[in-house]
């Protein structure tokens, strides 16, 4: 059976950096359809539900670290509807990939997923470095862009298309992302 992983991608931030403020803008927007879209991966058993984040250099810190970080950061509210349920797994990151040095493709490879779905922050950035690494890892790509969210809204936009195009994303609404 054709297997499906969502890979959430650093939204346990605690948003204390130069551009948070238009980042929250743009994650507020998202974390609604964030949180039903999780919901429902959780129900599906063809689904692999993955946290990949940032561990923001510090390799001493764990999941439950990184949580509180986030959690005590300035906006709690952005990161609580959307905290990894304990069953999934959590992958901590030093780079913009998702990929790079991380056991994601491990992962994936063990529970014999096929087509992966991007979401989480920031588009511009480490969901499109993500999705490159997907496309030249041979799985099939789906971005919601519900699910995403930028600092800079023309470089998402631009990021979107540059998935869609140049690495045959399937961009779906989150509604619709894990239907095939």
């Amino acid at each position: 059976m054709a297997r499906t992983a969502l890979v959430i991608i650093d939204m346990l931030n605690p948003y204390e950096h130069d551009d948070a403020e238009p980042l929250c803008r743009n994650v507020a927007k998202i974390i609604e359809p964030m949180a039903k879209l999780v919901a429902r991966a959780r129900t599906r058993d063809e689904v692999e539900l993955v946290y990949v984040n940032d561990n923001y250099g510090d390799f001493t810190r764990d999941r439950r670290e990184i949580e509180a970080q986030a959690l005590n950061g300035c906006r709690p509210d952005l990161v609580e509807p959307i905290l990894p349920p304990p069953d999934c797994a959590f992958l901590p990151k030093v780079r913009h990939s998702a990929f790079y040095g991380t056991s994601l493709e491990y992962l994936l490879g063990r529970t014999e997923v096929d087509t992966v779905v991007l979401a989480g922050q920031v588009t511009e950035q480490c969901v499109l470095y993500s999705a490159l690494d997907a496309y030249v890892r041979h799985y099939a790509l789906t971005v919601p862009p519900d699910c995403v969210a930028a600092i800079h809204q023309d470089l998402g936009e631009a990021a979107l298309r540059m998935m869609e195009r140049n690495m045959s994303a399937r961009l779906a609404l989150s509604a619709e992302c894990l239907d095939r």
